[in-house]
């Protein structure tokens, strides 16, 4: 299947902002040193030849989900739509939660999706901790302009005395110190001489702004934590909100997107900027922030602290169990980047909070699959129909079509003998009314096969039938001139029992029962649905012996599977449903 992204032209209100922008020559004056720095690396480059700069910034402590598939989509189609660059950067700023796992994990998750931070031979992949240097001058200069200060209250105290939406806050008694003074105890704490928790660094601003963000918000705290790339250099650690902008800006992004929740850091965002600017530390023009809805999934949850709990509690097999709404459960279930692609473009993008079912990202698969998958012969429910006029030993070929709608693709050779498997639904003793398949006296056509009569079935002692009897009609082969003389109704499929490859499938299903699991005072561990996954030995075509490890196939009538990528093993694949051929939920 092709992984070249098809980047989408839908028009949405950020869209709108990039073309104005662009219009305008708002960032017609940025250059570009060619690499993310200070303003002096900006002074005397050229002008930068990107239109625009978009990021893409995860921190990496843990696996990215769903959500983060709309925003990979918006920033890098938004920076291919125009011309631009979309840099691949981890918010590495939290050394007790990060990992080396996790950074590999998102990086293969974004190429997997079809993106790249490799853009005209130059990688635009970048690591909050290669700024620690600057944010670590960046809060001197603060510090010695009087727009910062170290705090020494504990954590409870500034918390209480932060304030309300309704009451101002109270200064802290360390506010009114000099900038010496200040600059001499964060030169301590950088030494590793205070204690975790005995005092932060704090931004001057306004303890009665109505924007309690702007209440002074810490800027560094003491982690005596060793980080996964730059070890124990440091004990102390920027904030994400005083880190996130200062990145940008030595990036040189024009538009910083990110979710609803940060709407009321703006503010920060944009005081930070303006005063690193006005002492001469970073460029103009300076990026701007905007805010879209965040990803709302019914039948889903996002939280990293419910999908924490999964994996520990054992409730699924692991971040990449096929269930879990994770970029590597997707891939291993069959979804598709395609189908990810599409499902961004559908859903678009809104200033506005909305919920989003889970069956247009299903459908989105759906649609994907059903153009890209080659067909195949499967019999999950396998009961033995034996053909009692056919001759013994005999073998022969059918030749179903790859793909119905694409016959460039051609025809391939299922074998044909006495004994097939079929499905134990295509047979009933005691037919209900409409029903068209196998029961006894009744003709169907064996899909690219004969037409056949059954004659009766064979049980075991305790009454479940073990084998269904026919006869067939010699000259009733699809294809041939005697089969257009048979008219029946029902047509099922079947492999030959001789030839079957006898399969490990695993069925899944949505993993919450509940709409919105874990709603109102439900935990959502209550939610789980009992049915999310089945495994069971099915019988198929034996061409599906062979395939490799990530190829998709339709199993006609049962919807779209892929060979699991962790457990089968060469001439051994095992097959795991990603969606059925229609929604099931809503039927």
């Amino acid at each position: 299947m092709s992984t070249k992204p098809a980047v989408p032209h839908v028009t949405n209100f950020i869209r709108n902002i990039v073309e104005a922008d662009l219009a305008s020559g708002k960032y017609a004056t940025r250059t570009w040193g060619g690499k993310p720095g200070s303003a002096s690396t900006h002074a005397a480059a050229p002008a930068d030849a990107a239109k625009i700069r978009t990021r893409f910034p995860p921190e990496p402590n843990g696996y990215l989900h769903f959500g983060h598939a709309k925003s990979i989509s918006l920033n890098f189609g938004l920076a291919q739509n125009f011309g631009g660059v979309c840099h691949m950067r981890f918010d590495d700023t939290n050394p007790e939660r990060e990992e080396q796992e996790y950074v590999d994990s998102i990086l293969d998750a974004v190429k997997w999706l079809g993106y790249d931070w490799n853009v005209n031979g130059i990688e635009h992949l970048y690591y909050a901790s290669d700024y620690f240097d600057f944010m670590y001058e960046a809060a001197e200069y603060l510090i010695n302009a009087g727009h910062a200060y170290v705090d020494e209250q504990s954590a409870e105290q500034i918390r209480s005395n932060r304030g309300t939406l309704t009451e101002a806050g109270k200064p802290s008694p360390q506010r009114i110190r000099s900038p010496e003074e200040n600059l001499r105890v964060f030169h301590e704490m950088r030494a590793g001489r205070h204690a975790e928790g005995s005092m932060v660094l704090r931004a001057k601003i306004d303890m009665a702004s109505p924007n309690i963000n702007m209440r002074d918000p810490a800027i560094y705290r003491i982690r005596k934590a060793v980080h996964h790339r730059t070890g124990d250099k440091w004990c102390i650690y920027p904030m994400y909100a005083y880190a996130h902008p200062i990145e940008d800006a030595l990036e040189r992004i024009t538009h910083s997107l990110c979710t609803l929740e940060f709407e009321d850091q703006r503010p920060f965002y944009d005081w930070l900027l303006e005063h690193l600017a006005e002492g001469g530390l970073l460029a103009a023009p300076l990026p701007h922030q905007y805010e879209f809805a965040r990803l709302n999934l019914t039948y889903v949850v996002l939280s990293k602290r419910k999908l924490i709990q999964l994996v520990d509690e054992q409730r699924v097999t692991g971040w990449d169990d096929p269930r879990m709404p994770t970029l590597v459960g997707a891939r291993r279930r069959g979804y598709t980047q395609e189908g990810f692609r599409l499902f961004a473009e559908r859903i678009g993008v809104s200033k506005a909070d909305s919920w989003i079912d889970l069956s247009v990202l299903e459908d989105c698969m759906r649609d994907h699959l059903n153009e890209a998958a080659p067909r195949r012969i499967a019999v999950l429910d396998p009961v033995k129909l034996v053909i009692d006029n056919y001759p013994d030993g005999q073998v022969e070929e059918c030749h179903p079509p790859n793909h119905p709608q694409k016959p460039d693709l051609g025809k391939r050779a299922v074998p044909f003998s006495k004994e097939l498997w079929i499905e134990r639904e295509d047979f009933m003793e005691t037919p209900g009314k409409g029903y068209f398949r196998l029961f006894p006296g009744n003709k169907v056509r064996l899909r690219y096969g004969f037409v056949v009569e059954c004659t009766g079935c064979t049980k075991d002692a305790d009454g479940r039938v073990t084998h269904v009897h026919c006869n067939y009609f010699a000259d009733s082969k699809s294809g041939t001139p005697g089969s257009d003389t048979y008219k029946v109704k029902g047509n099922i499929h079947w492999v030959s029992a001789a030839h079957a490859y006898a399969c490990e499938v695993r069925l899944f299903d949505r993993l919450y029962k509940a709409v919105h699991p874990g709603a109102g005072e439900r935990d959502h561990i209550d939610d789980l649905n009992p049915d999310s996954r089945h495994v069971i030995t099915a019988q198929l075509e034996p061409a599906l012996k062979n395939v490799l490890p990530g190829e998709h196939f339709q199993f006609e009538r049962h919807g779209y599977f892929i060979a699991d990528s962790v457990d089968s093993r060469p001439g051994a694949p095992i097959f795991n449903r990603a969606v059925t051929l229609r929604d099931s939920w809503h039927t």
